[in-house]
């Protein structure tokens, strides 16, 4: 896919969907030209996506999460949609998932992808309840366009089913080792972390963002477009200068990606 200079951004809704219109203000302060399309529409004309250069299934609670997070879109997605967006990542199509996103993601089996042993999930918290809370992620730059940044950073958590997971344990080290666990959860001197509450849910190997091997398909369970301006976290008050224009630090996930095809 040749680059653009302002590449467009699909983001997919769905029923319960309820953070389509923050992820396409994120992309839009980022430099990009971002439209909302209902799930049905795509179904209707999946040869759309070839107009688009990013493609983002945003937070949420699709379809009620009646059959689990996610369960019920990633089943759409992957029955109906699933030479398209196989189509579309070939041919250099950014996808992103964030939070009901990335339970979609992996559940329709685009992530973590490549040949590791076993399934993936994004099983129950182990503290047994919604966790909705601030917490600090580790990246690890090089490998994903969405995390094309070394310094630590804080987000907004929101979810009950967000410990990632795989069947065979050794698959979650081969993911580590390649490079594809690209954010994981922190503690206070930024070291990964599997006590709570600052990892929220458990996930082994304080996974909190996952790529593919080509690193375009992301997911992540923090939300990125809940952050992107200094006012929007809870101590900016206490910021020193106070300077309410200062971008949030969730924008930086959204930059990277559009930065990757300028």
């Amino acid at each position: 896919m040749s680059t653009i200079a302002t590449p467009r951004v699909i983001v997919l809704r769905a029923p319960g969907t309820n953070c389509d219109e923050e992820t396409a203000a994120g992309w839009e302060l980022a430099g990009a030209r971002a439209e909302t399309w209902h799930v049905g529409r795509l179904l209707e004309a999946p040869q759309a996506l070839a107009g688009f250069q990013i493609l983002t299934i945003p937070g949420g609670f699709s379809y009620g999460d009646d059959l689990g997070a996610g369960r019920i879109l990633a089943m759409r997605l992957g029955h109906a949609l699933g030479d398209a967006l196989r189509q579309f990542h070939d041919s250099g199509g950014l996808i992103a998932g964030i939070c009901n996103g990335f339970q979609v993601l992996v559940r329709c089996g685009l992530l973590p992808g490549g040949s590791f042993p076993g399934a993936a999930t994004l099983a129950h918290n182990d503290s047994g309840r919604f966790e909705a809370r601030w917490i600090r992620l580790l990246p690890r730059p090089g490998r994903s366009p969405f995390v094309a940044f070394a310094e630590p950073i804080e987000l907004p958590v929101a979810h009950g089913e967000g410990k990632f997971l795989t069947a065979d344990p050794r698959a979650s080290q081969a993911l580590d080792e390649a490079g594809q666990i690209v954010l994981k959860y922190a503690d206070e001197h930024d070291r990964p972390t599997m006590d709570y509450p600052a990892n929220p849910n458990g996930s082994l190997l304080a996974a909190a963002g996952v790529c593919d091997s080509s690193g375009r398909i992301f997911g992540l369970m923090p939300h990125p477009e809940r952050f992107v301006a200094a006012i929007h976290h809870p101590r900016w008050t206490r910021q020193d200068g106070k300077d309410t224009s200062e971008e949030g630090q969730g924008l930086r996930i959204f930059r990277g990606a559009v930065a990757a095809l300028a």
